[in-house]
């Protein structure tokens, strides 16, 4: 992973991702980028110690999504003909959305400041989001004259419900902090400084938990979007059958009956 454009931060089971190109706004269509994106996913899934992951960006913005100058000059993912573009979406800027969608962790958007396009997509992919009182949302494809290419059709929905997602993605316009955090698209509004402590004072009420049944648990979440009530009751049974045989389960239990904090490693 190109250690310089997507910093990664562990520290008391919270892993902490920070888009670090300031001087593109965190733009994130580029390969490097994706593939940092991905390569970080993949570590933290691999990494038994994190319980919870933070993904912000550095300076002025989350991330401005696409670079509007490639764009403009069609070069990059942007350039090529119609299935050269295909291919270039699916096996590009369309492996963030698999990657952060199959994180095993849950992950919190602390969202900075202007998070436009894809970047607005990329706070949706996530399963939490805290804004600054500097954010902004806008899911703004049409204003370029194209589509949500990276899933954003399919996250925007499901985390506001269609009517204001059809209205966000119709008009293109900006939703500010305020308005996000009564449309549901956040659950906190802070001050800019206080953002990441807010964010990290979230992943550690979760982190405290056991972090199996924490994994397993947003794994049922996932899969109750679009399993019928039938298949998700027996994938509880099942891995409800492997939660009760964790130690974690017995540390847990211990602990509630001897009143004492429980030390899951």
């Amino acid at each position: 992973m190109s250690e310089d454009i997507l910093l990664y931060e562990l520290n008391d089971h919270v892993v902490t991702l920070t888009l670090n190109r300031d001087e593109s706004r965190n733009v994130i269509s580029d390969d490097e980028m994706v593939g940092a994106i991905v390569e970080a996913c993949a570590r933290i899934n691999a990494d038994p110690d994190v319980r919870c992951a933070i993904i912000t960006g550095a300076g002025r913005a989350f991330s401005a999504g696409g670079n509007v100058k490639d764009m403009q000059n069609k070069s990059g993912m942007f350039g090529g003909t119609p299935p050269q573009l295909r291919d270039g979406y699916r096996n590009g800027i369309q492996r963030i959305p698999m990657a952060v969608y199959d994180l095993e962790v849950p992950i919190i958007a602390a969202v900075n400041g202007p998070a436009i396009g894809a970047g607005c997509d990329l706070a949706m992919m996530c399963d939490l989001r805290i804004a600054s009182e500097k954010a902004i949302f806008a899911e703004s494809f049409v204003k370029v004259g194209l589509i949500p290419g990276d899933g954003g059709a399919w996250f925007l929905p499901r985390v506001i419900g269609a009517a204001k997602a059809n209205e966000m993605a119709f008009t293109g316009d900006p939703v500010d902090a305020a308005k996000a955090l009564d449309w549901g698209i956040v659950s906190q509004v802070v001050a800019p400084d206080d953002l990441l402590n807010a964010a990290n004072a979230l992943a550690r009420r979760i982190a405290v938990n056991p972090p199996v049944a924490l994994r397993m648990t947003k794994k049922l979440l996932k899969e109750s979007q679009q399993a019928s009530l039938t298949a998700l009751l027996e994938m509880s049974a099942s891995l409800q059958a492997l939660a009760h045989q964790e130690p974690h389960h017995e540390e847990a239990v211990a602990a509630i009956i001897e009143k004492r904090p429980p030390d899951f490693g």
